[in-house]
């Protein structure tokens, strides 16, 4: 049995330092809750422990195959889901609602780029946010602020962090991917009967004709498809749709990561490799607050098989940039690193193509996915102080992204979008015409806003129609 996993990997400058799921402890961490009983966190911290893994290897690994097709411009990468899950979206109704939205978008998707989608879910896990303080003003008073489900309850009387909310999250996060695997066993999936999946309250006729049009395209080839004999294939009449999560709170991803079999080299009569893989999600992500070099989340993430995601943000350096790669990727696996980039609309163009250039230009050529974060970079507060965001802003940064990459001649190989399937007017302006009047019709969300199906619809559109007319310039 051999251990030849990421606990070894070298760095440009040699031999990186020996890694353990506990390594990241002896790091500077931001981020970091200070649990007042470290006693029941540490009960907590073993229940984890001797819990079964909620994600296989066997599925990280088919992710990263997939992953690997989106980084040589085969494929398209779709992640979209709650800005912070609640446990209380732990219901058949929520979850359904958001299965659907992605296959719709990834529909379109197909339509539009002719290229195979990889749907990852913004679910199962994505229970803790980052704050820019642990205390909060609310009616006036200070307190704990909400930091998510994880950690404490977003009711004033459950603000104290409470350890056992690890495990919850833990039950909750299965519990969710359970009904999603079911779900798409099921059938819910199947591109046999895409009308089926409805599109909820959009009542909009040029968005609906415009769907109308993608499943035209898609049941047209599936009729083909049939008339040739080759539409045996499960993979029509469902899909895989992967979890993922920021990787924030490290005491519950330590106590979720294995040493376990890659199956990719269960040879028989081969010796067995053994790698790490954080089993609490498929694909998970160092956000922008935490990719701090020498730190704890970076010092975490370079010892694990998953795929990983980093945001990157108006404050990323070049310099810092290529010294990630090196250090979460030293063995260059295509794939491997996701790029989220999440400037605002205005500073797109000052920022991206510079880190392109850098990494396209390093050893790093082709080994990356370049993927669109048009959220968090537009977040912005009314007069009231509610957080909302204007969909022109998200629409412009994604349209920028796109022409960018297009002249720079590299690929936007996927979008990062919060999401939901709900009705909610969180988001201001798209063709409904939201204004700041209507935030209070439904705004649901306990963190940041989020875009409704009719919204997240019509940004995938504007992915659609850039691929189809690239396509068209060709010819």
């Amino acid at each position: 049995m051999s251990a030849t996993n990421d606990t070894n990997h070298a760095n440009g400058n040699g031999s990186a330092p020996a890694w353990s799921p506990s390594s990241w402890r002896s790091k500077p961490v931001k981020q970091c809750p200070e649990y007042p009983d470290l006693k029941a966190l540490r009960k907590a911290t073993a229940e984890l422990e001797q819990l079964p893994p909620i994600v296989h290897p066997h599925e990280i690994n088919k992710l990263k195959e997939n992953l690997k097709d989106v980084a040589q411009g085969k494929a398209f990468l779709l992640q979209g889901g709650d800005c912070a899950e609640l446990f209380d979206y732990c219901r058949q109704g929520a979850i359904e609602s958001k299965i659907k939205l992605l296959l719709q978008m990834s529909l379109v998707l197909i339509w539009g780029a002719n290229k195979r989608v990889v749907r990852i879910g913004r679910m199962a896990g994505q229970y803790a946010k980052p704050r820019s303080s642990p205390m909060e003003t609310v009616d006036g008073k200070q307190v704990p602020s909400f930091r998510g489900d994880i950690l404490n309850g977003y009711h004033l009387d459950e603000r104290e962090l409470d350890p056992q909310r690890l495990v919850k999250a833990y039950n909750h996060s299965a519990a969710t991917l359970n009904y999603v695997r079911a779900a798409l066993a099921s059938g819910i999936a199947d591109l046999h009967r895409p009308l089926n999946w409805g599109l909820g309250h959009v009542k909009d006729p040029e968005l609906k004709a415009k769907y109308s049009e993608a499943v035209r395209f898609l049941t047209d080839m599936i009729r083909f498809s049939h008339t040739i004999g080759a539409d045996k294939s499960s993979e029509i009449s469902t899909v895989d749709l992967f979890s993922s999560h920021e990787g924030l709170l490290l005491e519950y991803e330590e106590s979720l990561t294995r040493l376990m079999e890659n199956p990719a080299y269960a040879i028989p009569g081969e010796e067995t490799r053994m790698e790490y893989y954080d089993t609490s999600a498929h694909f998970i992500w160092i956000g922008d607050r935490t990719r701090q070099i020498d730190h704890a989340h970076v010092e975490f993430f370079r010892g694990i098989a998953n795929p990983i995601g980093i945001k990157v943000g108006p404050t990323t350096p070049v310099s810092d940039l290529l010294e990630l790669l090196r250090t979460l990727n030293p063995s260059r696996e295509v794939g491997k690193i996701t790029l989220i980039t999440r400037y605002g609309a205005d500073k797109v163009r000052e920022l991206l193509p510079n880190h392109i250039r850098a990494v396209e230009g390093s050893e790093y050529k082709g080994c990356v996915i370049w993927q669109c974060d048009p959220m968090h970079g537009n977040t912005r507060s009314t007069g009231s102080g509610v957080k909302t965001r204007r969909f022109n802003d998200i629409f412009s940064e994604l349209q920028e992204t796109l022409q960018v990459h297009q002249e720079e001649g590299s690929y936007l190989g996927g979008v990062h979008l919060e999401l939901t399937g709900d009705a909610v007017t969180e988001c201001v302006g798209g063709s409904e015409g939201l204004d700041e009047d209507d935030l209070s019709t439904n705004y649901t969300s306990f963190c940041d806003p989020r875009l409704n199906e009719k919204q997240a619809l019509e940004l995938t559109f504007l992915v659609a129609d850039h691929f189809r007319s690239a396509r068209a310039d060709l010819k």
